[in-house]
C-alpha cells in the first residue's frame, strides 16, 4: 500500500533524498522510511513549511505537472515596504530571470508593514545580529499563492517588485494545509480526508495514488 506523509520542513535542510555533503530532509524520518519515501517537489534550503512525501509516483504527476495548476500558498517577510500596487503587479505577472517568460497570474495579499526589530524571530540565524543593527529597517509581511514551481520563484517575484525575502514558509499545497501542530522537523501520515482531497476520486487509492 502506498504511503503519504507531510513534513514541517525546517530551515537549513536540503530537499533531496541524499547528498554527499549536506543534511537532507530525509534525516527527519526513521531509516525504514528513508529507503522508500521521496519528497514531492522541493523547498529551498532556507525555506520552511509543508513538504509532502510518498512512494507513489502518481502524486508527483498530480501535483508537479504545470497543466495541473495546483495552487501553493506561501507566507513571506521581505525587506522593503511593498504596497498594494506591488501586490497587483504580482497578481498579473512579473519578470523572473532574463530570457524567461513572466510569472503566471497569482494571488497576493499584503499582511502588514513592520520592521526588522519586530521581525527578529523570522531572521536567519547567521545574519540576525547584523540585521538587528538597523532595527527600524522596513519589512513587508505578505502571502502569495502561485501555481508554478520555478526555481526560487517566490523570492524572484518579490525581488521584481522591490523586496528581498528573508523568511519564507509554505502553508498549503492545493487543499492540504500544513498541520500547525507539527513543529519544524516533525511529520505525520496524511489523513484519508487529505488524500481524497489531493487526488481525484478516480485515481485515489493504494494502487494509484507534493516554491
Amino acid at each position: 500500500m502506498a504511503q503519504y506523509y507531510m513534513l514541517h520542513k525546517p530551515r537549513g535542510l536540503l530537499t533531496a533524498r541524499r547528498d554527499a555533503r549536506r543534511e537532507t530532509v530525509m534525516s527527519c524520518f526513521p531509516e525504514a522510511l528513508r529507503e522508500t519515501l521521496h519528497p514531492v517537489g522541493r523547498l529551498d534550503k532556507d525555506t520552511e513549511g509543508l513538504l509532502l512525501f510518498t512512494d507513489d509516483g502518481m502524486l508527483d504527476v498530480r501535483l508537479l505537472r504545470p497543466e495541473q495548476h495546483v495552487e501553493k500558498e506561501y507566507e513571506y517577510r521581505a525587506f522593503g515596504e511593498l504596497d498594494e500596487a506591488a501586490m497587483r503587479r504580482l497578481e498579473t505577472g512579473v519578470p523572473l530571470l532574463e530570457g524567461q517568460p513572466l510569472s503566471l497570474p497569482a494571488r497576493a495579499q499584503l499582511l502588514a508593514h513592520t520592521s526588522i526589530g519586530e521581525s527578529a524571530p523570522y531572521l536567519p540565524e547567521r545574519f540576525r545580529e547584523k540585521y538587528l543593527k538597523n532595527p527600524a529597517r522596513p519589512v513587508t509581511a505578505g502571502k502569495l499563492w502561485i501555481t508554478e514551481g520555478r526555481k526560487h520563484q517566490v523570492k524572484l517575484m518579490i525581488k521584481a517588485v522591490g523586496g528581498h525575502v528573508f523568511y519564507l514558509k509554505r502553508l498549503a499545497i492545493g487543499p492540504v494545509r500544513l498541520d500547525e501542530a507539527l513543529r519544524p522537523g516533525e511529520y505525520r501520515p496524511l489523513t484519508a480526508e487529505e488524500l481524497a482531497a489531493l487526488m481525484p476520486p478516480a485515481t485515489s487509492g493504494g494502487d494509484t495514488a507534493g516554491a
